[in-house]
């Protein structure tokens, strides 16, 4: 990914927060030097001094059959963004957008039913047990569980690479940037009302 110096984000804590609130992303492969990708939810982990992400996919998807051919992956996950018009700046210039983007590139394995179970238990977890009927692993019959098991494959992808970008208009000076948010909020789109949001918490650290 072209990441010009201005935008690059290289905090892992940064990143790593990014990815748990924008945890659903795009998963590509290559098969016969054609590029394929699924959209699905991801969980990164850490073990020692390695990251991981894993997932599952459906078995009746053909990428999963790419891993065994050619484990080399990248993961794209994507924030806010928000077409910013020129007009809000003090000079004349081009219209621009702002973006949040991470791409991770990896290893990617099949995971073992024992493995696939720890990573249902771990995502079930995360998106449910804040809910009013939480629905988790141990809530739900052996028999279901075993039957939904057959019908999706488990993947580990093993982090090798990290590029991250944050466009968010920090080569602006301090009265277009201030201007650029108070546009942004009053735009109609929720795009653009997030990016307002998100640039505003960074105008005022």
């Amino acid at each position: 990914m072209y990441i010009p110096k201005y935008y690059k984000v290289t905090d892992i804590g940064e990143i790593r927060d990014f990815i748990q609130t924008n945890s659903f992303g795009t998963l590509v492969s290559t098969k016969q030097g054609t590029p394929i990708a699924t959209h699905l939810p991801f969980v990164l982990n850490k073990k020692g001094d390695d990251y991981y992400i894993t997932g599952h996919m459906a078995y009746g998807n053909p990428q999963w059959r790419t891993f065994e051919t050619c484990g080399d992956v990248l993961v794209m996950f994507q924030g806010p963004n928000a077409y910013i018009s020129s007009s809000w700046y003090e000079h004349e210039n081009v219209p621009t957008w702002n973006y949040q983007a991470i791409h991770i590139y990896g290893k990617a394995s099949i995971l073992e039913k024992d493995e696939l179970i720890e990573e249902l238990t771990v995502m079930l977890e995360k998106y449910e047990k804040h809910r009013e009927n939480p629905i988790l692993w141990d809530k739900l019959s052996p028999e279901l569980l075993e039957k939904e098991l057959k019908g999706i494959v488990g993947f580990n992808i093993k982090v090798e690479e990290i590029q991250a970008a944050y466009k968010l208009s920090q080569n602006r000076n301090e009265i277009d940037y201030a201007n650029i948010v108070d546009k942004l909020q009053n735009e109609e789109t929720p795009n653009s009302k997030q990016m307002a949001e998100l640039m505003g918490k960074r105008l005022n650290k």
